[in-house]
C-alpha cells in the first residue's frame, strides 16, 4: 500500500496549499517540496521491485459495478510504469526546487505550488492507471492543470489566450480518444487492460462499414479504427501535426512549467499511451503505419520551424515538437522500447534546456528575445556549461544520453522494414537540423558581441542556487541516463518489440555513424554561420525570403486555422446570435413582455377615476346582459 502514497502525497500537498495557501503564502515550498521528494523515494522503491520481476496490481476504489461494467481506480506497476514514475517524480522534484528561486516574490506563489502538485498527482495517476477510463480521467486532469498553469499570469491577455488555445485544441484530440474508448467497451466489454489485451488477441478481425449510414461502402478493421481514434488523443496531447499549434504558445506560462509539463511529462502522455496499448496497436499494421508517418512529419516540421524562431523558449518548444515526432515514429514502427528510451533521455536534457532558458531569462530581467542577448558565457558560466551539455545531448553528440537514445531509435526504425528505412532518412535529416538549431541557441545567446539592454548589462549574474543546482543535476542525467540500459529493461514489456535487438549489424552501425556525422555537421554549420560569419543569416534570409518567412511564421498553420475554423465559427456564431438569440428567443421573451405591457395600457384607459364613467360602464353592462337574456 506504500505505492498508493506515490500519487497521494502530491494530492495532499495540493489540498493543503489550495485550502490554506492564503495563510501559508511564501512558505508553500515547505509543504510541496517534501511531498514530491517522498514520492520520488517511493518511486525508486517501486522501480527496484519491478526490476526484480514483480508486477503489482492494486485496486484502490470501486465506484460502480454493473454487469461487465467495472468502474474503479486502481494502480498497475510494471517496468513501463516504473520508469515513467521515475521520470515524473525526478523532473517534478527538481522543478519544485527551481520554482523556489524562479517564482520568489510572486503574488501567486502558493497557488503556483498547489497547481504543480495537482499536476504531479494527475500525471502519476495517469501512468499508474490499470484501465482506459482512469487513464482518460487523469488525461483530462493534466489538461486542466496545463490550462491553469499556462494562464498562471492571468493578468496577461497573451497568457489567457494561450491557455484557452491549449484547452480547446486538446479537446479536439480528446473527443477522438473518448470515441475510441467507447468503441473498446462495445467491442470487448471491458476497459481494463488485463481484460482488453487477451480479448483483442482472441477476437476475430472484425470490420466496420463507415459509410453505411450514407449508403456507401468503406470497410475498416475495428482494431484500426480503435487505434486511430485513441491516437487522435495522442496527436493533441503530444503536439503532433496538425494539433501541434498549442505547444509553442504554451510558453506564455512560467518557465518551470515549460520544463515540467511541456518538455518532460505531460506532452509525453500520448507516447506513453501508445506504448501502453502496444498489444492493440500490434493488431493493426495500417494504424501503426499512420502513427509512424504522422510522427515523421511532425519530426521534420518542428525542426524546420525551430531554425528561425527568435524567442528563446519557442525554439526549445518547437524542438520538443520535433523530438516527440521521433518517439511517435518509433512506436508506429513497433520499436516501443526505443521510443520510450528516447522519451526518458529527452525528459532529462529538454528539462535542462528549458530551465537553462529560465536562468537566462531571470538574469536578463525576463528578456526572451535572442536578438537582445549575446556574450553571456562569461557572466553566466554555470548556466552556459549546463546549457551546452543539454544542447550536446539534444544534438546527439557522442557519449551523451541523446546520442545513445537517438541512435538506438534510428537503428530500430531502419530494422523495422521498408517504411522504417524511408522514415529513417527523414530522421537523419532532422538530426542535422536539430544539431544546427540547438547550437544556434548556444552561439547566439552566449557567444559573440553582447546585445543586452545597457540598463541591465552591468547587473547580469548567475541566479540563486535553487535555480542552478537543478541545472547541475539535470546535466548529470543528460549524460548518465544514456548508460542505464533502458531498452533492455523495457523489452519484456513489449514482447513483439520490432527492431531493437536486430539492428546491430553493418546496417545498424552505418545508421549510427550517419546520425553522428549529421549531428557534428549541424554543430559545425552553426559555428560557421553564427560565429565565423555572423552576417550570413541575414543574407540567407534575404536570398531565400519565402522559405525564411514561411519558417518564421510557422508555415502559416495558425493563420490557416484562423481562416478555416476560427473566423467561420465566429461568423456563424454571430449570425446565430442575431437570427436565433435576438430575433427568436429574445423576441419571444420581449414579445410576451410587450403584450403584458399593452394589456396593462388598455386596462389603464378604463381606470379614469371619473364616477360617471364607471356608472356608464355599469349601465352598459346591465343592458348587454339583459339583452342576451331576452334573446337566448
Amino acid at each position: 500500500m506504500l505505492y498508493a502514497l506515490i500519487p497521494l502525497l502530491p494530492l495532499a500537498s495540493f489540498l493543503i496549499l489550495g485550502l490554506g495557501g492564503r495563510w501559508i503564502k511564501d512558505n508553500a515550498h515547505l509543504v510541496a517540496v517534501p511531498a514530491v521528494f517522498a514520492s520520488l523515494l517511493l518511486s525508486v522503491l517501486a522501480f527496484i521491485d519491478v526490476a526484480g520481476g514483480q508486477h503489482t496490481t492494486l485496486p484502490l476504489y470501486t465506484w460502480l459495478v454493473s454487469g461487465n461494467l467495472d468502474v474503479h481506480i486502481g494502480l498497475y506497476i510494471d517496468r513501463l510504469t516504473a520508469v515513467m514514475l521515475l521520470l515524473v517524480t525526478i523532473v517534478s522534484s527538481l522543478v519544485h526546487v527551481y520554482t523556489i528561486g524562479y517564482m520568489h516574490g510572486e503574488p501567486g506563489y502558493a497557488r503556483f505550488f498547489s497547481y504543480i502538485a495537482l499536476f504531479t498527482f494527475s500525471m502519476l495517476m495517469l501512468v499508474l492507471a490499470d484501465n482506459l477510463l482512469q487513464l482518460f480521467v487523469f488525461w483530462e486532469a493534466v489538461g486542466l492543470c496545463s490550462y491553469l498553469l499556462i494562464g498562471h499570469w492571468y493578468e496577461r491577455a497573451s497568457a489567457c489566450s494561450a491557455a484557452t488555445k491549449a484547452f480547446l485544441v486538446n479537446r479536439v484530440g480528446d473527443f477522438g480518444f473518448m470515441l475510441g474508448m467507447l468503441l473498446v467497451w462495445v467491442s470487448f466489454g471491458s476497459l481494463n487492460y488485463h481484460a482488453i489485451f487477451p480479448a483483442a488477441q482472441d477476437a476475430a478481425a472484425q470490420t466496420i462499414n463507415l459509410l453505411a449510414p450514407f449508403g456507401g461502402a468503406w470497410e475498416i478493421s475495428i482494431f484500426t479504427l480503435i487505434c486511430l481514434l485513441l491516437f487522435t488523443g495522442a496527436i493533441g496531447k503530444s503536439a503532433q501535426v496538425p494539433l501541434h499549434v498549442w505547444l509553442p504558445d504554451a510558453m506564455e506560462g512560467p518557465t518551470p512549467i515549460s520544463a515540467l509539463i511541456h518538455a518532460a511529462t505531460m506532452v509525453t502522455a500520448g507516447v506513453f499511451m501508445v506504448a501502453r496499448l502496444a498489444p492493440l496497436y500490434n493488431l493493426s499494421p495500417s494504424a501503426m503505419s499512420i502513427v509512424a508517418v504522422v510522427g515523421a512529419a511532425t519530426m521534420v516540421f518542428g525542426a524546420t520551424i525551430a531554425l528561425t524562431q527568435t524567442d528563446i523558449k519557442r525554439v526549445v518548444a518547437y524542438s520538443t515538437v520535433s523530438q516527440l515526432g521521433y518517439m511517435v515514429m518509433a512506436c508506429g514502427l513497433g520499436a516501443y522500447a526505443s521510443g520510450m528510451y528516447h522519451l526518458l533521455t529527452h525528459g532529462a536534457f529538454k528539462a535542462l534546456l528549458f530551465l537553462g532558458c529560465g536562468s537566462v531569462i531571470v538574469a536578463l530581467h525576463h528578456e526572451q528575445d535572442m536578438r537582445h542577448m549575446g556574450g553571456l558565457k562569461d557572466k553566466l558560466p554555470l548556466t552556459y556549461w549546463t546549457f551546452v551539455i543539454g544542447s550536446l545531448a539534444l544534438a546527439g553528440f557522442p557519449l551523451t544520453a541523446g546520442f545513445f537514445s537517438k541512435d538506438d531509435l534510428l537503428v530500430s526504425a531502419w530494422s523495422s522494414g521498408p517504411l522504417g528505412q524511408v522514415l529513417t532518412c527523414f530522421g537523419l535529416l532532422t538530426a542535422l537540423l536539430t544539431a544546427f538549431y540547438s547550437f544556434r541557441l548556444v552561439f547566439v545567446i552566449f557567444w559573440g558581441p553582447s546585445h543586452v539592454d545597457p540598463h541591465h548589462a552591468d547587473h547580469v549574474h548567475e541566479p540563486s542556487s535553487t535555480i542552478t543546482v537543478p541545472l547541475l543535476i539535470l546535466s548529470l542525467f543528460s549524460i548518465l541516463s544514456g548508460y542505464l540500459g533502458i531498452p533492455s529493461f523495457l523489452e519484456p514489456v513489449f514482447s513483439t518489440d520490432g527492431g531493437h535487438a536486430e539492428g546491430h549489424g553493418a546496417a545498424g552501425l552505418g545508421i549510427m555513424v550517419a546520425a553522428t556525422l549529421m549531428g557534428l555537421a549541424g554543430i559545425a554549420g552553426a559555428y560557421y554561420v553564427y560565429v565565423l560569419n555572423p552576417h550570413l543569416p541575414d543574407q540567407f534570409a534575404a536570398q531565400w525570403e519565402n522559405l525564411y518567412r514561411g519558417s518564421l511564421n510557422k508555415w502559416y498553420v495558425d493563420e490557416t486555422y484562423d481562416r478555416l475554423f476560427v473566423r467561420p465559427t465566429f461568423s456563424a456564431a454571430s449570425e446565430l446570435w442575431k437570427r436565433v438569440d435576438v430575433a427568436v428567443i429574445d423576441g419571444a421573451v420581449n414579445g410576451v413582455a410587450r403584450a403584458v405591457a399593452s394589456g396593462g395600457w388598455l386596462l389603464r384607459l378604463v381606470q379614469s377615476g371619473q364616477t360617471q364613467h364607471y356608472a356608464l360602464a355599469m349601465a352598459a353592462g346591465i343592458v348587454v346582459m339583459v339583452t342576451m337574456l331576452l334573446l337566448f
